[in-house]
């Protein structure tokens, strides 16, 4: 059993294949998938997806740290009040966090974005993705102003081991690991043994960052056994176990995740 914490098979860059990506990705081995939301304009193919797989999907409600600009006020209020209408639908706030890769400008909104997007997750008992590109600082400083810390994983996680202990200095938090590993020159595998695989979690950010051999290409679900192997030949453990402490990992994190 694997569990892919972060995927988007929603997105258009799935054409008309979208449902046969979650077919092959149960067909893999895949149980359950998680959908985090990216902007206004992805609810509604992100519900309709998970509608037609109801038992093997779930969904996060967020808006996502490059979607905030000039209008991130009312776009946050369209975000709020999907997830007050429909809270049984969503068992995470997410994708949420900071992203200074491309463009600074909005830096000090992305925080409050952010901090504001913790609390509601804070208030509902809910855990927290977190989505965190070159705004490390700017995301611990949110984080570490809470006075509750939620559940939350770094998902995508690339960083180093300084990084990881930065991290942990805030709270007792998880990492996303993907197919970023099995890049040659990740440096993970250094990094991995110092988060331990109790705080762990698979997701492949389909359809981005797929695994070697499929790097290059547009990633799927059903390419996280390759980083499931990987992260096994790291940690010295077989694939079996690391999908089910992965996976017992996803689950607790993820508490309204059916079991």
């Amino acid at each position: 059993m694997l569990i892919d914490t972060h995927t988007h098979l929603y997105l258009d860059e799935f054409g008309s294949e979208k449902t046969e990506t979650v077919t092959r990705a149960l067909q893999a081995g895949v149980t359950r998938m998680i959908f985090p939301n990216v902007d206004l304009s992805t609810i509604r193919p992100m519900k309709e997806l998970h509608a037609m797989f109801p038992s093997a999907t779930y969904m996060a409600m967020g808006l996502h740290p490059t979607e905030i600009g000039e209008s991130w006020e009312s776009g946050l209020r369209i975000i709020h009040d999907e997830l007050d209408a429909n809270p049984a639908d969503y068992i995470a706030v997410g994708e949420i966090g900071i992203d200074l890769y491309w463009d600074k400008t909005f830096k000090e909104e992305q925080m409050k974005a952010f901090s504001i997007q913790v609390d509601w997750a804070i208030e509902r008992n809910l855990p927290v993705i977190i989505h965190c590109r070159d705004g490390l600082r700017e995301t611990l400083e949110v984080l570490s102003a809470k006075k509750v810390k939620p559940k939350a994983v770094f998902h995508s996680f690339g960083g180093s081991v300084e990084d990881v202990k930065a991290i942990r200095e805030i709270g007792d938090f998880y990492f996303g690991i993907n197919g970023i590993v099995t890049f040659k020159n990740s440096g993970l595998h250094e990094v991995l043994p110092e988060i331990g695989i109790e705080r762990i979690v698979l997701e492949t950010d389909a359809p981005y960052l797929a695994p070697v051999p499929y790097r290059g290409k547009r990633n799927e679900s059903a390419y996280i056994v390759k980083t499931a192997a990987r992260v096994a030949e790291i940690m010295s453990m077989s694939v079996d176990d690391v999908s089910r402490m992965t996976s017992d990992n996803a689950i607790g994190l993820f508490d309204r995740m059916d079991c």
